[in-house]
């Protein structure tokens, strides 16, 4: 099957943009660089995007039952233990928080997130 190709005049105006693009330094540096990157989506990158959110949940569900069972008991063994599952639960929180923040900034701002789709 041929290609449809360009007339002339058609041809000598793609090669006029494509100069003018050229000269842009901004936009071939951006062009050089630009690296595909992940969308921070549920389900965006398959099964594994979801995992954070579920993980982060659970993590959350399990250091409330032990917040409160510490305070209702006064146990310094499930105090600790409360300690020891938050310090992990925290930095999933941070990193949701950040990719929800940036997503929102992204679509107040015309969707300009660097994310690829």
């Amino acid at each position: 099957m041929k290609e449809p190709r360009l007339s002339r005049q058609e041809q000598r105006i793609l090669d006029g943009i494509e100069q003018g693009l050229r000269g842009d330094e901004h936009l071939d540096r951006e062009l050089r660089t630009m690296r595909m990157r992940r969308r921070w989506l549920p389900g965006a990158d398959g099964p594994k995007a979801g995992r954070l959110y579920l993980a982060t949940f659970a993590l959350l569900v399990v250091c409330l039952v032990l917040f409160v069972a510490a305070g209702a008991t006064g146990s310094r063994l499930l105090l600790w233990t409360f300690s020891g599952v938050w310090v992990a639960t925290a930095p999933c929180l941070l990193v949701l928080i950040g990719r929800r923040c940036r997503r929102l900034i992204g679509t107040r701002t015309g969707g300009a997130t660097g994310h690829a789709k």
